[in-house]
């Protein structure tokens, strides 16, 4: 005696032609999804998500930045040039200081949905 809770899932092998379609037609290029990759990879590190933070909230230079992460600075650097390198901060120089901001309006949307994602119950 077989009940639905016994169908076997792999005998059924309807697609849903439409919708592969419609994916097909509008899929990235390789090269985009590639950026797409790389970004993600750079945001998936601890440490540059606590930066991006510090970041998000004000604009500050090196020390300022060691001293909220309780880090070196020359690890702060070290994750400030990944970060310049995936564009996801900006500097500019004020005499000899050099202060650090979010790149741009983006990466603040980016970091609060992410925020909003895993807060969300």
């Amino acid at each position: 005696m077989s009940n639905s809770s016994d169908i076997d899932i792999n005998s059924y092998n309807e697609t849903h032609k439409e919708s592969i379609n419609c994916i097909k037609e509008s899929m990235l290029d390789e090269e985009t999804f590639f950026k797409l990759s790389s970004l993600f990879k750079v945001l998936g590190d601890y440490t540059r998500i606590k930066l991006i933070y510090a970041l998000f909230k004000n604009e500050l230079c090196v020390y300022d930045i060691a001293e909220v992460l309780n880090m070196s600075q020359s690890a702060i650097s070290h994750q400030l040039s990944i970060l310049k390198s995936a564009r996801l901060v900006k500097f500019r120089k004020e005499g000899k200081q050099v202060y650090y901001s979010l790149d741009d309006e983006h990466i603040n949307r980016l970091f609060n949905a992410g925020l909003e994602h895993v807060e969300h119950n």
